[in-house]
Formats: C-alpha cells, structure tokens, sequence
C-alpha cells in the first residue's frame, strides 16, 4: 500500500462483546459480567488472604496457589474492566498506547497462568511420588527460584512481542472483533509482519507446548505411581490431592486450545465470543471455587478467616 493511501490509527474500536446483543440484552450481560468479575476478585483475595493468615498454608503447594490466585486476579482485570467502562460510558474506543498496554499485560499473565500450573504439576509430582523426599527436594530456595524465573520469562515474551508491534503501520481499518486487542491486532496492520508473526509462532508455541508436555509426562508418572499403591484408599487418597489442578488444567488448556489451536474456518463468531468468555471471565472466577470446595485445608482457612473477621467486627 502505499504512504499517501494510508492514515495513522491513534485508537481502535473494540467491536465485542456486548455490542453484538440488543440494549435489553446489554443491560442484563453486563450485570453478569460486572457479577463475574467482581466474584472474580472477591476470590482470588480469599484464597490469596486465607493462605497467608494460615500457618498451616505456608507451603510450596499453596505458596504457588496464591500465585495463581493473583495472577487470574490480573489477567482478569487486564480485559473486563475496560469492556465494562466502555459500555458504561457508550464508548468503544481504546487508544494505540493503551491498547498495546493491554496487550503486555495480557501475554504476561497469560504465560504466568502457564507457567505456574507446569510448576504445580511438577509440585504434585514430588508429593505423590517422592513423599519422603518432598521437603528437601521443594525447598523455599527452589519455589522462589522458579517463580522468579517464570516472572522473568513470561516478562520478557511479552515484551518482545510488544515492542515488534511498535514499528508497525496501521490503516484506516482499526475494528478489533475483541473485548480487548491481541494478536488480531496484526490482521489490521499495513506494513510487513511476517516477523511478528514467525515470532508468534516459535516463541509463544514454545512458551505453551513445553509446560503442556512436562504437565502430562508429571502426570503419566503420578498415575504409574498411585496405580502401584495397594489399597483403594491409598489411590483415592493420592488422586485427590491431584483433582483441583486437574480440573484447572483442564478449563485452562481447552479453552487455549479451542481458541487458537482449531482451523479458523471451523470458528463463527458465537464461538469465538463463548471462548474470549470463557478463557477471561469464567475460568479465572472458577478457579478459587474449584481449589476451595474440593480442598479441606483452603475451607478450614476460609472458615477461619470469616469467624475472625465476623466476630472482630
């Protein structure tokens, strides 16, 4: 294209999602969405609080569940508060600065989200296969070590990609068909992006497959173990301490799959909506309830936690 046909974008339009509904519908989702959310962060500080009011918490396991707490708590407010403002304020807008904000942030939690369940997994391995060993395998020094290490990882990934959509053009289409801008962003740029794209390729599908491969090997492992394990209370024993992050693991991974791993010709636009739903909104709020209801420490905590508060009050 050449430089007189094209124009600078200094904003773009956020096309989904309750635009797409009619006004009546778009009162009523956004109550739901604003009740998601704010069941969202109400959550994850619960399980965050709980875990740091209880002694008994203060491991390796659930020092990394409040990690992921705080991580869903941002991913979540990286996308739903602007979706919220705009409706509210019958705008949908979001200017270049903050659009390729929102896109930092997003790749950031995003890998953090994906680093930390690798890292859980290897957690629950060490526990159910090396029980003897387990407070002198995951030490203090190694947990930080790791968080460190997926902090400064997911960082960096998101900065590259980041700074690669700094030198791009952008033309007089400036309609994201999103709540909030990611990779689609490239569809509508005007220069060459077969960089950023090669890029998108290698880094973040390294960046994904990896700690899906070493999430499944970690498993196939726990399963060999538990299956040597004598008795049917043993077994159940050992597979319920595995239940809450497999449930996780699960919601996380298939919605990414769903999402950006299917062939674009099977995706309409219900599904992508359902999906950009499901992977910002429902599965950060799910995850407190799934690691609560099915864990009797974190609900001993949370009870705990609620006596004290209600009867300081």
């Amino acid at each position: 294209m050449s430089g007189e046909n094209q124009s600078s974008v200094s904003e773009f339009m956020l096309l989904g999602l309750l635009t797409q509904f009619q006004e009546q519908q778009q009162q009523i989702l956004f109550v739901l969405f604003l009740s998601m959310y704010l069941a969202t962060v109400l959550g994850n500080l619960l399980i965050i609080l709980a875990i740091i009011a209880d002694s008994r918490l203060h491991t390796p396991m659930y020092f990394f569940l409040s990690n992921l707490s705080f991580v869903d708590l941002c991913f979540s407010s990286t996308t739903v508060p602007k979706m919220l403002a705009n409706h509210i304020l019958e705008s949908q807008t979001i200017s270049y600065t903050g659009c390729l904000t929102q896109l930092y942030f997003l790749i950031v939690f995003v890998n953090m989200d994906n680093f930390l369940l690798d890292v859980m997994a290897y957690d629950r391995y060490v526990a159910v296969c090396h029980p003897l060993h387990y407070t002198t395998k995951m030490t203090p020094q190694l947990c930080a070590l790791l968080m460190v290490g997926s902090w400064v990882t997911a960082i960096l990934n998101a900065l590259l990609h980041t700074l690669l959509m700094v030198p791009l053009s952008f033309c007089a289409d400036n309609r994201i068909p999103h709540f909030f801008c990611d990779g689609s962003l490239l569809k509508l740029s005007c220069s060459d992006t077969y960089l950023n794209e090669m890029m998108i390729l290698i880094v973040p599908g390294l960046i994904m497959i990896s700690p899906f491969i070493c999430i499944l090997i970690s498993y196939i492992l726990i399963v060999c173990a538990v299956l040597r394990v004598p008795s049917t209370k043993g077994k159940w024993k050992a597979f319920s301490t595995c239940g809450s992050h497999l449930a996780v693991v699960s919601l996380f991974y298939g919605t990414i799959i769903t999402l950006y791993f299917n062939p674009s010709s099977t995706h309409s636009a219900e599904t992508d909506t359902a999906g950009t739903v499901m992977y910002t909104m429902v599965t950060p709020m799910l995850n407190p309830f799934i690691y609560s209801l099915r864990n009797k420490d974190m609900k001993g905590a949370l009870r705990k936690m609620v006596a004290v508060g209600f009867f300081s009050a």
